[in-house]
Parts: structure tokens; C-alpha cells; sequence
């Protein structure tokens, strides 16, 4: 069998390039489009960061934001931490004076605490000194409040207990009473302690409670908030605490209560990233964050304690002590990466290897085109030879043979011309190089010098 003028598939190569563009755009679109899944640690078992964080995953989820969340429990902040620093998470729940990791930067300030002690206004009670001697109660299930405390309480020089040798407390002592919080009233009816100690956010209705316990054991309703006054003194020595004032009259309008601003030291639950988490992916974390806020405490009012770190300007932000993400920065100056920004690289890499590959498709049209336009113009040429040579040819075989050869070419040409763009002029000749072909086959086998059949 004769072999084809024209081979079947040669265009598949153009084809499969058009294929292949069509799907990395769409595997790029995919990628740019997808949500984006983070694993974020929670803690502590029983605190209120892990209820607003679920609540939060879960609004997330709800409004199909490009930012996801993959909720991982921890017991406790130093576990949280630890997470983060191994890179077992891409965003947790780190309290700074308990577990600090090196790669942890703040998004968010989820709630800042304040350690102060309420005291009944008759107990004597009025700075820290007066302390001494005394028993301190403290919720039993705060083991890094209690660490906090004795801190406090060992820098003006006095030593915090657990146990009262023959049921008296030293003079330079205090004794340190664990209490559940519904054991507060009876623990001062009974005198197992003189004040409570409370490593709490201010505004947080457990606050409101456990100095309202104080204000019912005093004889006349008065209450002495006990703060660390000399902040700056204190936060050079631990840095990671924060200073922290109690505004006047948050407790009570009448009388005031306190009577003016508390100043004290305090620590904080802080959503915290990697530092290596992508600035944009930060910024929308945290802008996510605040913007709920307000549907969040619908379900998980200690949503309302939630507020962002103060810095004064964007290197004060990303020195400190306790430093802040970049993208989080972005957030609060408004100064987010808009989407070119962001892929700005990418998109540029893109439309480089796009012109390429646009290039080089085009190329190959012209190329294919040519040596389609090549195939017709040998298909013609090679007809009006067979014509050449049957206008001499005397042999019966011979001229079957040219006959035979002119149909093949005459089908090639036609397959070619149904399957593929062919330009008239060419076809045109190829149709008047086959009939010429054809009728001069036709009149060489009835010449009268032809053998007979």
C-alpha cells in the first residue's frame, strides 16, 4: 500500500499545547481561588480563648472566607506554645510570662489580664506590704497565676506559702489559699483568708463577681483594690508582663469603685503566628478577627475583650518586646496588600511564560500551516507529473499504475480539505491538476497503438 501524502495527526501537537495552556490556567486559578487552611492552637482546657476560637473557625467556615481553620486542643499555654515554636501549628493561643515561642508574633490581644487584690476595707489592707502575714486566696485551678503571684509577692520581699506551720502565718509570709470560686463568701466568713487575688481580665463578669464576694465580706460594703504601682520597675525585671490600669469606678458608680485608676501589672492570651506565616494571610486573620467581633459575642462574650497591641509607630511595633506581625501592622495601619501586590511575581512570571507560549503557538500554526500548504503544492506537482508521463506512457500496466496513483492522491488531498482549513487557491489547482491527470490517463489507454484487452 502506497503511503499517505498527507500523515494523519500532525495538528495533534497543536492541540495538546492548547490543551495544556487551558489547564494551567485553570490549576493556577485553583490555586489563587483555594481557601487557605491553617492549624491553630488552642488553650487552656476550661478558659474562654478556646470557646472564642472555635466560634471564630466557625463563622470562618460559614462565610467560606479564603482563610480556613483546623482547631488542635492543647491542656494548657505552655503546650500551645510549644506547638507553634515546632511548627506542629500555624497560629496559637500563647500566654508571654509562661511560655514565650521565638518564631511567635501577635496578631491579636485575645484578653490582658490584671493581677490586683480586692480586700475588705476594714482588713488593713492597702499595698502589697500589707500583705505580709495575711492569707491570700486565688482560684485553685490558675497554676500560672499562682507563678505570677509569688513573683509579685517575693519582690517585695515577701514569702509566698502553701501551708501555715502551727496554723499561723510568719510575719514576711503569705499564705497562699486555693478556692473554688463558689468557696470565696464562706472562706471569709470562716477567716481562712483576709483578701483575693485576682489574675482576671477586669471587665469580665467573673471579675465583677469575685469582688462583688468581697464587697458582701465586708462589714460595710467597702472594698480596697490592691495594685503594683511601681509598673516600669516591674516590667524591666519581667518583660513579658504588660502594664495594666484598672479605670476608676468599673466596679461600682456609687460609691466608686475603685474610687481612681489601679495601676498594676498583668499578662496577656495572645493569638499568635509564625513568623514566617505570609503577610497577607496575617492580615486577613486578623482582620477576619475584629470585623466578627461583634457576631462573636453573641455567642462568646469574652469576644468583647478583644483588642489589638498599642505600639507608637511601625518599629516600635516590630522591636518590642512582645513583637508584633508585619501583617497584622498591615491590618491595623490599612496598608493591606491588594491581590496584584500579592502575586505581583507571580503574575508577572505568568504573563512572561504566557507570551511564550503564545509565541510559540503561533509559531507552530505558521509552521503547520506551511508545511500543509507544502503537502497540496507536492500533491500538485507530483499529479502534473503523472500527466507528463502518461501523455508517453504505451504500457497498459503502466498506465493502470498512474491511474491507481492519481486516485491516492486525489483521496489524500480530499481527506485533507474535510478535516483541515485549506485555502481555496490551493485546492483550486490540486482540482484541475487531478482532472488533467485523470483525462490524460484516459485518452493514452485509447490511443489506437494501445494493446487490446
Amino acid at each position: 500500500m502506497r503511503k499517505s501524502a498527507f500523515p494523519v495527526g500532525r495538528e495533534a501537537w497543536l492541540t495538546l499545547g492548547l490543551v495544556l495552556v487551558l489547564v494551567a490556567t485553570a490549576v493556577a486559578g485553583f490555586y489563587f481561588t483555594r481557601a487557605t487552611t491553617l492549624t491553630l492552637a488552642v488553650a487552656p482546657n476550661g478558659g474562654t480563648e478556646p470557646d472564642l476560637l472555635r466560634a471564630y473557625a466557625g463563622e470562618l467556615a460559614r462565610r467560606k472566607t479564603g482563610v480556613q481553620l483546623r482547631i488542635v486542643d492543647f491542656p494548657g499555654v505552655r503546650e500551645s506554645a510549644e506547638a507553634l515554636r515546632t511548627g506542629k501549628a500555624d497560629l496559637a493561643v500563647v500566654r508571654p510570662d509562661v511560655a514565650m515561642p521565638g518564631n511567635g508574633l501577635t496578631l491579636a490581644i485575645l484578653r490582658e489580664l490584671a493581677a490586683f487584690a480586692a480586700a475588705p476595707a476594714g482588713s488593713g489592707i492597702g499595698s502589697i506590704p500589707d500583705l505580709a502575714g495575711k492569707r491570700l486566696g486565688m482560684l485553685a485551678s490558675r497554676d500560672a497565676d499562682r507563678t505570677l503571684l509569688r513573683d509579685l509577692l517575693t519582690r517585695d520581699g515577701l514569702e509566698p506559702l502553701t501551708e501555715a506551720p502551727n496554723g499561723t502565718v510568719p510575719p514576711q509570709a503569705v499564705l497562699l489559699v486555693p478556692l473554688e470560686e463558689a468557696d470565696v463568701t464562706a472562706a471569709f466568713g470562716d477567716g481562712r483568708i483576709d483578701a483575693m487575688a485576682l489574675v482576671t481580665t477586669p471587665t469580665l463578669p467573673a471579675a465583677r463577681r469575685l469582688v462583688g464576694f468581697v464587697r458582701a465580706a465586708s462589714e460595710d460594703g467597702t472594698v480596697a483594690l490592691v495594685g503594683v504601682p511601681d509598673t516600669a520597675a516591674v516590667l524591666a525585671r519581667w518583660p513579658r508582663l504588660q502594664s495594666v490600669t484598672v479605670p476608676a469606678g468599673l466596679f461600682s458608680g456609687n460609691p466608686r469603685l475603685p474610687a481612681e485608676d489601679v495601676a498594676t501589672v498583668g499578662s496577656s492570651y495572645r493569638l499568635m503566628a509564625r513568623a514566617s506565616l505570609s503577610r497577607s494571610v496575617a492580615a486577613e486573620v486578623t482582620q477576619h478577627l475584629f470585623e466578627m467581633r461583634a457576631a462573636l459575642a453573641e455567642t462568646v462574650p469574652a469576644a468583647e475583650a478583644l483588642t489589638y497591641p498599642a505600639y507608637e509607630d511601625t518599629a516600635d511595633a516590630t522591636t518590642a518586646r512582645l513583637p508584633i506581625h508585619p501583617g497584622a501592622i498591615d491590618y491595623y495601619e490599612r496598608e493591606q496588600e491588594t491581590f496584584i501586590e500579592r502575586y505581583e511575581s507571580w503574575i508577572y512570571l505568568v504573563a512572561i511564560l504566557g507570551g511564550g507560549v503564545c509565541s510559540t503557538i503561533a509559531w507552530l500554526r505558521q509552521r503547520l500551516g506551511r508545511i500543509r500548504r507544502q503537502r497540496i503544492e507536492v500533491a500538485t506537482t507530483r499529479l502534473l507529473a503523472l500527466r507528463s508521463t502518461a501523455r508517453r506512457e504505451t504500457d497498459r500496466d503502466r498506465l493502470d499504475a498512474i491511474a491507481a496513483e492519481v486516485d491516492d492522491l486525489a483521496a489524500s488531498i480530499a481527506r485533507h480539505a474535510l478535516n483541515r482549513p485549506t485555502e481555496p487557491r490551493l485546492l483550486g489547482a490540486a482540482t484541475v491538476a487531478i482532472e488533467a491527470a485523470r483525462s490524460t490517463v484516459r485518452r493514452a489507454a485509447t490511443r489506437p497503438d494501445q494493446p487490446a484487452c
